[in-house]
């Protein structure tokens, strides 16, 4: 190993290895719609398993009204994704899991996190996202 690489980093040998989730097309084209300055209808969206699956993401939600109406829209017991854009213009991603979610749920999806955020481009931060999250 390389001094200061992690075993995953292909100059110390290792194999990278995927997360395995699966982000279905749908999310990406919301995303490039609240990017798109033009566009005034979404401005944020949530992200979820589709039903029955452990490794397919979808969008569950989307709307406008900035971070708030995000944070109106969080389902309880069910991990999601998503992204908001923010009154300065900028783009934000979050992770959130209800404390009613199961441990299993919260363990899988914290594996997929990075997988699922990578897909919102030009993301250029976290925020906590919660209920009754005000910007």
């Amino acid at each position: 190993m390389i001094a200061g690489t992690l075993q995953t980093d292909p100059r110390s040998g290792g194999i990278k290895k995927s997360s395995g989730v699966k982000v279905l097309p749908e999310v990406a084209e919301t995303w490039a719609k609240i990017r798109d300055d033009r566009n005034m209808e979404v401005d944020w969206l949530i992200a979820g398993y589709v039903a029955g699956s452990k490794t397919d993401i979808t969008v569950v939600a989307s709307g406008a009204g900035g971070p708030s109406a995000c944070a109106a829209a969080l389902p309880d017991g069910e991990p999601v994704f998503g992204g908001c854009r923010m009154s300065n213009g900028r783009f934000q991603g979050f992770y959130y899991v209800s404390e009613n979610t199961s441990s299993m749920k919260k363990g899988r999806a914290s594996m997929h996190k990075n997988g699922v955020l990578n897909v919102l481009e030009g993301r250029d931060g976290e925020i906590d996202m919660k209920p009754g999250y005000v910007e």
